[in-house]
């Protein structure tokens, strides 16, 4: 595929003299590991339905990369096609990247979220040749999902199933055929190895325009990040890394993937978030350093303190997604030896900033961390001033983990000249550079730190009969962070609307679960300006007041 990247030499030329941008590649961190500690566990899986547990040396990793790479070669995979996969913190994700490196492929991971509709559009525009799935997980069948819509997508030549059967099964295709006896790997590796700033990542992510966007990202964007992060944090190789956020989102990828590669360590996947299940696992692989949403946080909290001493090894707990409330935080500090780091960051960047395990306890959840090294931020007005400290305006950044553009919409980049790029979310920064996200230009609704893409959700809502208007917001959750409201008024030819004619439709439409509303309100007009511009903060303020049912966890 042609992403239509092309690097700004003097930016090039400012990263690598910084020392921000070092050319390597994550294959080149997998070698030293097998070089150095062959026999150290690379990746150990737990999947929590069925209580299973694989793990994997970085011999025995390397091993099954050289043959799932040639394989993919051998099935037709070029430099710079992409290879795209849907599945859950299973270790054939790590697997997959790295073998996809080896041979120049883009990996671009969906989220097992997803449905007909959100992959009919990415493996599409993405132009996927291959898709990994899982037969089963949570109880769908997405072998049959795939199907479903195969007709639609011509580009995609092969769909490869982990435990599916015959020619589609995963093991079978690339586990089981030796396909390095088959072809010099050692020369077809040396042909195919991509350069550092080339596109090795594309991840969609939610946007206001009601389409998902491609987030392109090179090696030399990815470990930008993950080296400062490493460092800020402490982590070194002794320190194993547990995920059970997912490694299709970019907090799952970079430091569940990525990051245990680079220091050499340990990383112990979880497929399913389970409060219980968490603790059983740190407890069995003393693990030091976990991050997820603010929402996992407060369900661990709560879980500690009927596993005493079982999470005692874990150090550090990084928080992102939502500001932590101070409660939890607290509570942390009296059922966790954890130190709590509160984050903020984008799929166009990775993590951005970040508190220090060295700052007061109470910082994580007054603050979003300051600026990671590599990475600066501004807070301007809206004509582009800076604003002192303490003002609140619009937060920008710039820096190496910057991503290198959203794949086929060049106009969307938003990079002005000084490579500032605006973030949509409305900050304040104090006098020692300490960031508190304080809103978001961004018409988007972020629940358990899953983006919602409101407008495309409005945009289905609009096509139900009887509805005239409708303005989906977000609505404060203690767990969550934040659930859909829907405010909507019927046209002159409707009587009635109920939440469960609303899911019920969007459901039909392919919609995934996450993204339906959970609650929903019918007024008589909405709130305008003298433009007629839905005034979106009206109903925001009115969201504050509703009362959910606790939210089911995820």
């Amino acid at each position: 595929m042609d992403t239509g990247i092309t690097l700004n030499p003097e930016r090039r030329a400012a990263m690598v003299e910084s020392g921000a941008w070092n050319d390597l590649l994550i294959t080149d961190y997998l070698d030293q590991a097998v070089a150095n500690s062959p026999d150290r566990a690379a990746i150990v899986g737990y999947q929590v339905t069925g209580d299973t547990r694989t793990a994997l040396t970085y011999r025995e990793l390397n091993t099954t990369v050289t043959r799932m790479a040639a394989g993919l070669a051998g099935l037709g995979i070029g430099k710079g096609d992409v290879v795209a996969c849907q599945l859950p913190n299973w270790w054939q994700t790590t697997a997959l990247h790295l073998a996809c490196m080896r041979i120049g492929a883009i990996l671009n991971p969906l989220m097992p979220i997803f449905r007909e509709r959100e992959l009919r559009f990415m493996l599409g525009h993405g132009e996927a040749r291959l898709l990994v799935v899982p037969k089963v997980f949570r109880n769908f069948d997405y072998e049959a999902m795939v199907d479903g819509i195969r007709p639609e997508l011509p580009r995609l030549e092969t769909v490869l199933v982990i435990g599916g059967e015959g020619e589609r099964s995963f093991e079978r295709r690339l586990l089981e055929t030796p396909w390095e006896e088959q072809t010099d790997t050692e020369a077809l590796f040396a042909e195919r190895k991509p350069g550092p700033d080339e596109v090795i990542q594309i991840l969609y992510t939610s946007g206001t325009t009601g389409e998902p966007k491609g987030v392109m990202h090179s090696s030399n964007t990815l470990f930008s990040n993950v080296r400062p992060y490493a460092d800020r944090l402490h982590l070194t190789a002794d320190d194993k890394v547990l995920m059970a956020s997912p490694v299709a989102h970019q907090t799952g990828f970079l430091y569940g993937i990525m990051m245990p590669i680079y220091l050499g360590t340990t990383a112990i996947l979880q497929d399913i978030w389970d409060a219980d299940f968490v603790c059983k696992v740190i407890a069995a692989e003393q693990t030091a350093f976990t991050m997820a949403s603010t929402p996992f946080l407060a369900d661990l909290v709560k879980t500690a303190p009927k596993h005493q001493g079982d999470l005692d090894s874990l150090r550090i707990f990084v928080s992102a997604g939502a500001p932590i409330p101070s409660a939890v935080v607290e509570q942390a500090s009296k059922t966790l030896k954890a130190k709590i780091v509160s984050a903020w960051g984008m799929t166009e960047n990775g993590a951005v900033t970040m508190t220090c395990p060295e700052d007061p306890a109470e910082r994580a959840s007054q603050s979003d961390g300051k600026a990671l090294p590599y990475m600066e931020l501004r807070i301007t007005d809206f004509k582009g001033n800076e604003l002192p400290a303490g003002e609140e305006g619009n937060l920008l950044v710039r820096g190496a983990s910057l991503f290198l553009g959203y794949l086929k919409r060049p106009e969307l980049y938003g990079v002005d000249d000084d490579g500032w790029f605006s973030t949509g979310d409305l900050a304040r920064m104090d006098k020692d550079g300490y960031i508190r996200i304080t809103g978001r230009t961004k018409d988007v609704v972020i629940r358990g730190g899953e983006n919602i893409p409101v407008v495309e959700v409005e945009n289905l809502l609009y096509k139900f009969p009887g509805i005239a208007d409708v303005a989906l917001v977000g609505c404060p959750d203690e767990r969550l962070g934040e659930r859909l409201c829907a405010y909507v008024t019927l046209d002159e030819n409707a009587t009635d609307l109920t939440l469960d004619e609303l899911k019920s439709y969007l459901t039909k439409q392919q919609l995934s679960k996450s993204y339906l509303p959970e609650y929903l309100e019918v007024i008589e007009a909405m709130p305008r300006t003298a433009s007629g511009k839905i005034q979106k903060f009206k109903l925001r303020e009115q969201a504050k007041e509703v009362r959910l049912e606790p939210a089911k966890r995820a």
